[in-house]
């Protein structure tokens, strides 16, 4: 797969349908090999290739470094999590299996209650969806769940005062991940996963019609 025709439009929706529930890759693997890109085309299709592949590491590496940012502020590592729980609503897949799983917990004490959580069925013509699938979580459009949220990570923090660490945390976050995007170069098995994930991708898309 030639990743210098992928655009950042596009990276982004895969990152978007894609499943983040898998885990993260092995460190040794992470930090094994580095060199410098010998054009910027190659940069360019490095940089998208990586953070495709290593999407959970780099997740996890920001989520680290706010962590440790606001070890003397307990609120704002709350806030920071509402804000991660935020932008995680923004998957698909993220979002469908946390809405199943408060779901099936609900159904455990109120079966009626988890009945009214389930997702509207949308109409079918001609055995196909009339409009593209919306996300819905537990019941409720997605939207409703990232306004929410959004709001309530602002409220925190407001509260916290920690407006300035996290854009610094954020900030040594995103330049770490760039970093290693850059330099960490792809190998077979990356580019090998890639194609599998994007196969199961579009089988699922025609087993849905």
């Amino acid at each position: 797969m030639d990743w210098g025709t992928v655009s950042t439009e596009d990276l982004i929706e895969a990152l978007k349908e894609v499943d983040w529930s898998s885990p993260p890759r092995p460190l040794n693997e992470f930090f094994s090999k580095f060199t410098v890109p010998r054009s910027s085309n190659k940069w360019n299709s490095r940089l998208k290739c990586n953070l495709y592949y290593y999407r959970t590491n780099y997740f996890l590496m920001i989520v680290f470094i706010l962590g440790l940012g606001f070890l003397r502020r307990p609120l704002a590592i709350v806030a920071a999590l509402s804000t991660a729980l935020t932008i995680a609503f923004l998957n698909d897949s993220f979002a469908g299996t946390f809405s199943e799983k408060v779901t099936r917990t609900v159904r455990r004490f109120s079966p009626h209650l988890a009945a009214k959580m389930r997702p509207p069925l949308m109409p079918v013509l001609r055995g196909r969806p009339s409009s593209k699938r919306a996300i819905y979580i537990c019941g409720r459009p997605r939207w409703q769940f990232v306004l929410l949220f959004s709001a309530v990570s602002f409220f925190l923090w407001f509260v916290s005062c920690g407006l300035l660490t996290l854009l610094w945390a954020l900030s040594i976050g995103l330049l770490a991940t760039i970093m290693h995007a850059s330099f960490r170069t792809p190998n077979l098995k990356a580019r090998l996963n890639t194609f599998r994930e994007e196969f199961r991708a579009v089988w699922r898309n025609y087993s849905d019609l």
